[in-house]
């Protein structure tokens, strides 16, 4: 029996232009997408632009038929993974979570020390593999956890696995997660953990996010609670601290992302198979990695060009982003920038430009027959 499907993709990261109000944020001029095709114009990326990004960047092309495409503004203040997804799912935030440039209280930081008995390095704002370089050996010699944030709204933790067992990490995670309230309720806390020796450390796929559980009601619990299923893949688990899911697959980055994709494209599921692709951003975006990052793009393209035969004629296909990381601008820091929607088996041709995410969300429920009320669906 074949139910409707939604099926939501998301490039985290994958901004494509520099909102109007980027200048507010330092992120004027940023650029992602278009940066990185100005450094690597031969990527080949055909499925893609066959579902309209081409148009999108101005280099017009062929598009499918079935395809739609538009860009979306964020209209919550931020631009960091959870608000752009819980945007993107109809949440739209009247107040950004709070960042910390100076570093966390330094009455909290003795409290959390205290309570998960360890001592804390670092409390500021640095490059994951920056401060991991310049407080590593020190961490392993003290036994000692690295605390750190960025221009985001998160509690980094960043632990040797040879002195902090991957599951302690979460246990010390989840122990922030419940500290971190009020004046201080950052939108995750994530556990960064590495290994090596001497100078030579490095991080390990087994990051994870602690996320506050969302202020409102999203499409995953609209979905959910209209009997219908919510798979996630990826860190969509832990970006809404698994509410609204039915089902999880999480991944250690975008090869095993997009292989279930594939996989679960192939099930007989009814609802929405919600994906986040994370290493465009981790290890491509921050880490100011062009070539890598148009890489990443053009092995996704492939995974999508295995995909689009594979969808049911009424099946709704979205891929977008969630904010910008333009590995070519500035710092390592998230950009504030428009995101692409690109639609198959949906509304088609030119969406124009959403005025927020959250018409993504109404748009999927629409499709899926399922009551909503935030956004415009397109």
């Amino acid at each position: 029996m074949e139910h409707k499907r939604a099926i939501v993709v998301v490039l985290d990261s994958l901004g494509i232009g520099a909102l109007p109000d980027a200048g507010a944020f330092q992120d004027e001029g940023s650029n992602t997408l278009g940066h990185i095709l100005e450094k690597m114009p031969d990527l080949h990326i055909p499925h893609l632009k066959s579902l309209g990004l081409g148009r999108l960047m101005g280099d017009g092309g062929a598009v499918l038929p079935k395809a739609g495409y538009g860009k979306m503004m964020e209209r919550s203040r931020g631009k960091d993974t959870t608000t752009g997804h819980w945007e993107m799912s109809g949440l739209i935030l009247d107040k950004p979570f709070p960042t910390f440039p100076n570093g966390f209280p330094p009455e909290f930081i003795e409290a959390f020390s205290a309570r998960v008995g360890m001592p804390c390095l670092g409390n500021c704002t640095a490059s994951g593999t920056e401060i991991i370089r310049r407080l590593g050996q020190e961490a392993v010699e003290k036994q000692a956890l690295i605390v750190y944030t960025s221009a985001d709204s998160v509690f980094q933790i960043a632990a040797h696995e040879g002195v902090v067992p991957v599951e302690r990490l979460y246990a010390i995670c989840r122990t922030a997660r419940e500290m971190l309230t009020g004046d201080l309720a950052v939108g995750r806390v994530i556990a960064r953990p590495f290994v090596g020796e001497g100078a030579h450390f490095v991080r390990t796929s087994n990051r994870r996010d602690f996320s506050l559980e969302p202020a409102g009601r999203t499409m995953l619990d609209a979905i959910r609670d209209a009997g219908q299923d919510v798979i996630s893949v990826g860190k969509i688990y832990d970006i809404f601290a698994g509410r609204g899911i039915t089902q999880s697959h999480p991944t250690h980055g975008n090869p095993e992302g997009e292989e279930a994709l594939l996989r679960l494209i192939q099930t007989d599921f009814s609802g929405l198979l919600f994906v986040n692709l994370v290493d465009f951003d981790m290890l491509y975006g921050h880490r100011r990695d062009v070539q890598g990052y148009g890489r990443a793009l053009e092995h996704f393209d492939e995974t999508l060009g295995q995909l689009l035969p594979k969808l049911r004629p009424d099946d709704l296909l979205i891929v977008t982003g969630d904010h910008g990381c333009d590995p070519a601008f500035q710092g390592t820091d998230h950009t504030r920038e428009y995101v692409p929607l690109l639609l198959r088996g949906g509304p088609r041709g030119n969406l124009g430009v959403r005025e927020t995410f959250a018409d993504l969300s109404a748009t999927v429920c629409r499709h899926l027959g399922v009551a909503w009320t935030a956004g415009t669906a397109i």
